[in-house]
């Protein structure tokens, strides 16, 4: 939960475009990001794999009005609606995109690292599939996300005092500084036209995303595990902090999809 999911950048950035408040090379900058390429396979009316921006594109004159992100894991299909072989192939990914409006169609990544030991780059498939119109899982408004969070942060600061993870070793000390440096940096982490409850909510569930991956620590390095040495405690940690996690990635979901929710709510507003 420490890393911004590819599929998150692809929804803000993308609504961004969609919506015409971004240039087309300025939203592939925040979606591409480190990544060397990404290209989409399967887009109706389109041969072969095409670029991202083509894409989106052919997305908008099919129908597209916005893009959603689902964050799925086993036992929690989050922001899914079917059919079934959409939701294998992004619980696999563990994330997906889908498209509002339109012929009913989610976007599902493929990562490959690709090139020489030592200069490897990564490139994104993004595999266009049917998605079932319906609501997504489980995903809260904003501001039950919120309610939601100061929770779960509160849980998750005394998780870590419980476990013993302020003692956790180097590498839980370098992520929580990895974590703060980026804070620091002032990253933009969502696209123009977003409400500002919306960032406010996903830089809280990523902080208490980080909170948790520090917790669980480098797997199997008993090392990096503070006070929970033995498996019984290892797992004891596990059960403490899924709950919480749970919660960090349903607001994650909440705040990609707030552009779409407050376009939706806006208009629903002028028909009464």
């Amino acid at each position: 939960m420490l890393e911004e999911p590819r599929s998150g950048r692809l929804a803000a950035w993308g609504n961004a475009l969609l919506s015409g408040r971004i240039s087309p090379d300025g939203a592939m900058h925040h979606i591409v990001g480190d990544d060397a390429l990404h290209r989409v396979s399967g887009l109706p009316g389109e041969e072969g794999r095409v670029g991202l921006t083509l894409a989106l594109g052919r997305l908008r004159a099919l129908g597209a009005t916005g893009l959603r992100v689902a964050l799925p894991v086993a036992g929690h299909p989050l922001g899914l609606s079917g059919p079934p072989e959409f939701n294998a192939r992004a619980l696999a990914a563990e994330e997906a995109v889908v498209v509002c409006g339109g012929p009913g169609l989610g976007l599902v990544p493929e990562v490959t690292a690709v090139g020489p030991a030592g200069d490897e780059h990564v490139e994104v498939l993004w595999e266009c599939l049917p998605v079932r119109e319906g609501p997504p899982a489980d995903v809260p408004t904003l501001g039950e996300a919120e309610r939601e969070l100061a929770e779960a942060m509160r849980e998750a600061t005394a998780a870590l005092a419980r476990l013993d993870v302020a003692g956790a070793g180097p590498a839980a000390r370098a992520a929580l500084e990895a974590y703060q440096a980026r804070m620091e940096r002032g990253q933009q982490l969502l696209a123009p036209g977003y409400p500002p409850r919306a960032a406010r909510v996903l830089e809280l569930a990523q902080r208490v995303g980080a909170l948790v991956a520090i917790a669980y620590g480098p797997e199997g390095a008993d090392a990096e595990h503070g006070g929970a040495v033995s498996a019984a405690e290892m797992a004891a940690r596990r059960e403490v902090l899924r709950p919480v996690e749970r919660t960090a990635r349903r607001a994650q979901v909440a705040a990609y999809n707030a552009f779409v929710e407050e376009r939706e709510r806006r208009a629903s507003d002028e028909v009464r």
